[in-house]
């Protein structure tokens, strides 16, 4: 079926690429506005690359296999790729480092359902090198100004943190550990209530559970678990952080400290940007702090801390759609230009580049013949280009508007 696209992937038409640009370039100049740089990382990665922070699972990375026998994968995320290049590639560059980037990523389908997506875009930031309480503010604050400049109004922010949950597991039998922790990532309460625990544990693992909600209630009840020096210190940097967030203004977040990855790959704070539109939750975006992730591409192992951020642009785009503010046509041109006789058809060519050399952007068709003058002006009419250049051999013009 050689009039299909693959399965899983689409084409984007004129009208999808101006929305889709319209998103993305909001969010490069929020980005711009912040001091960050684009990155541009290889679209295949080396399976071990990629596998190497337990980010992602195998069966997610659609692979291909060189030349040389060796194992390489279509990017299924950024972070791991970023990881990669800065501890290879700027060695010696000056921390922190602010890099975003704009780029399409692939996941496999390993469910049986037909021509499911496989290709996404996405938008995001890491900041690397510096870790504390201003690092974690700035990504999240940053996230908000991108949400902000695309004027959505109804989204919140969950924040959790994946050390201080992470944590309060290690009071569970560690044969249970691992099922505890995906109960409370799933807020699975069936899975809680039939495993082999005490009371005293049962009821530790459903208050964990329940740290959801306004942050002075989640902090007083995660501070009830009877909390060592290390842990309250967390709690201390986790309470400054929702300070300083709210000193900010209105920020709508909601703490989850049941907020936590089935995955080690996040150290400290987590968490995901939801839209509530339309009383349909929606995931437009994650993100977290990973300190140890970069010190497993770096040569010598070196620890480097680092915290980051991605939208999904075809979330936002859905979102976007019952606001009215995507572009609802692709951009018209500025000008037709028209040879009026076989003669001046250099002139016109010449005249055309005139313009398009304005220090402006503007929009420039040639007419390339074979209708007559009527027809023309159907033409500019309905592709609702706003002047014609009637062109006569000597070169000279004359300018009919359309509006």
């Amino acid at each position: 079926m050689v009039y299909q696209p693959a399965a899983g992937a689409r084409d984007l038409l004129p009208l999808d690429v101006a929305q889709k640009r319209w998103i993305e370039d909001r969010l490069q100049q929020v980005f711009h506005r912040w001091g960050y740089h684009r990155i541009i990382t290889s679209t295949l990665e080396r399976m071990d690359t990629l596998m190497a922070g337990e980010a992602i699972q195998r069966q997610m990375v659609i692979q291909l296999q060189s030349t040389e026998d060796e194992e390489l994968g279509l990017r299924p995320e950024l972070t791991a790729s970023i990881a990669r290049a800065v501890v290879t590639r700027m060695a010696n560059v000056t921390y922190p480092q602010r890099l975003y980037y704009n780029a399409n990523v692939f996941r496999r389908t390993w469910e049986n359902r037909h021509n499911r997506q496989q290709e996404f875009y996405q938008a995001g930031v890491e900041l690397l090198g510096v870790g504390g309480l201003l690092s974690n503010a700035e990504v999240l604050l940053l996230a908000a100004n991108c949400l902000s400049a695309l004027g959505l109004q109804s989204w919140h922010l969950i924040l959790g943190e994946a050390g201080i949950t992470r944590s309060l597991l290690d009071a569970f039998p560690a044969h249970l550990q691992a099922k505890v922790r995906s109960a409370i990532a799933h807020l699975d309460r069936i899975a809680i209530d039939t495993l082999p625990l005490s009371d005293e544990l049962r009821d530790r693992a459903r208050i964990m559970m329940d740290l959801r909600g306004d942050s002075a209630d989640v902090l007083q009840k995660v501070s009830s678990l009877g909390l060592d020096a290390e842990q309250q210190e967390v709690v201390n940097n986790l309470k400054s952080l929702v300070e300083l967030l709210k000193s900010e203004g209105e920020f709508p977040l909601i703490l989850d400290l049941s907020l936590i990855q089935t995955i080690d790959y996040y150290t400290g704070i987590v968490f995901e940007v939801v839209s509530d539109t339309d009383s349909q939750a929606r995931v437009l975006g994650r993100g977290g702090r990973y300190d140890k992730l970069l010190g497993l591409y770096h040569p010598q192992g070196e620890n480097i801390p680092g915290i980051g951020f991605v939208l999904n642009i075809e979330d936002l785009y859905q979102v976007l759609l019952s606001t009215q503010q995507l572009p609802q046509a692709t951009p018209a041109s500025n000008w037709l230009v028209v040879a009026e006789t076989p003669t001046a058809e250099a002139a016109a060519f010449a005249y055309a580049q005139k313009l398009r050399d304005s220090t402006h952007l503007v929009r420039v068709e040639m007419d390339l013949g074979g209708r007559d003058t009527q027809a023309i002006r159907q033409y500019a009419s309905d592709r609702g280009i706003a002047q014609i250049a009637w062109i006569k051999s000597d070169g000279s013009p004359t300018i009919e508007s359309l509006r």
